[in-house]
């Protein structure tokens, strides 16, 4: 018999989905099976499986050593499951190596803000990526917020993602409270964020942009398109900041995330974002790559705007967070010359 007494970071969850990470191997139709004959208990009772979990529960494997053997669990992992462990803690701390002490905005129990320079995955494309979601937990490892036990049944994780060449803040959560409660801002879109960029040609006035968005899977774009299958609604608010001759500042409010929403949508009224090969303008890229060695999307999310928050969230209630610009945003602002109107 195994007892699994929960820690913070798998309470919150049904019990059905955290026997599933701690005997990866099982069907769902064993784990069902198990929990109707009492093989596996909850605080010492027959549980369904939908039950969600808190800090304090017992669950109880009534299940011999070869079972859970075979099914993963941690009283004997096969040679192959070990080595695959072995070789992803060896890939979290190469990553917090690797990128270093990034420059932490806000940081509490739950969560913490992280300033992404460009160049860097928040998560990853392919198996042997090295992404930000591996930095967090090797971070979490080596400050000792996190232990190999507890990556058994949890993993921090981002909860927003940046493409590779943006810059800008990340909310990663710490804990599964902080990774749920973060999603939930997220997809309420109660989190107000916004961005920093040049964009090509003078901005004078605010405005909001509207439309739907497609996603054109075989070449990893988007386009504009009409209500239509598929679509997905974009909202879009802009406004200038500083205007130079060919060139305009402006902060962007994301009101709806999408992928690639705000180059497609700048681009589509003619202010493509300067340094973007993909929807932009290759001769004014061309232009400021020579002078100031931008290579890509001059995109930064510089500003976050908590919600009311409540209970073990308080602390981020009307919280509001800037990132610096990195060093190029500087550059042109102190080399280009401004115009009045």
């Amino acid at each position: 018999m195994i007892e699994l007494r929960i820690k913070e970071n798998e309470a919150g969850q049904r019990l059905d989905k955290y026997l599933h990470k701690y005997l990866k191997e099982a069907g769902t139709g064993f784990l069902y099976k198990m929990l109707r004959k009492k093989n596996i208990t909850l605080n010492g009772k027959k549980a369904s499986g939908s039950e969600k979990l808190c800090v304090g529960d017992v669950v109880r494997l009534f299940l011999s050593d070869e079972t859970i053997e075979k099914f993963g669990g941690r009283c004997g992992l096969e040679m192959e499951t070990a080595g695959t462990e072995e070789r992803e803690l060896r890939q979290y701390s190469m990553a917090y190596r690797r990128f270093g002490e990034l420059e932490i905005l806000f940081e509490n129990h739950h969560i913490l803000v992280v300033n992404k320079p460009s160049g860097i995955l928040t998560q990853k494309a392919g198996a042997e990526d090295v992404s930000l979601n591996e930095w967090l937990t090797g971070y979490m490892l080596e400050s000792g917020a996190l232990s190999e036990e507890e990556l058994h049944t949890f993993h921090p994780s981002v909860c927003n993602r940046l493409d590779r060449n943006t810059s800008g803040m990340v909310i990663c959560g710490k804990t599964l409270a902080g990774s749920q409660a973060m999603s939930g801002i997220l997809r309420n879109r109660s989190l107000r964020k916004f961005y920093l960029l040049y964009v090509k040609g003078q901005v004078r006035e605010a405005a909001l942009i509207e439309g739907y968005l497609v996603k054109e899977g075989q070449t990893n774009t988007v386009r504009l398109a009409e209500r239509e299958e598929g679509a997905s609604y974009i909202r879009t608010y802009y406004r200038p900041l500083k205007v130079y001759e060919d060139m305009t500042l402006i902060e962007v409010e994301l009101m709806t995330g999408k992928t690639h929403q705000i180059r497609l949508h700048l681009s589509g009224i003619g202010h493509p974002v300067l340094g973007d090969y993909k929807y932009g303008d290759k001769k004014f890229n061309d232009k400021y790559r020579k002078k100031y060695g931008v290579k890509s999307q001059l995109l930064h999310a510089y500003r976050l705007e908590f919600p009311v928050m409540e209970g073990d969230f308080a602390d981020l209630s009307g919280l509001v967070l800037t990132a610096e610009e990195p060093e190029v945003f500087g550059r042109i602002e102190k080399e280009e010359r401004q115009t009045d109107g």
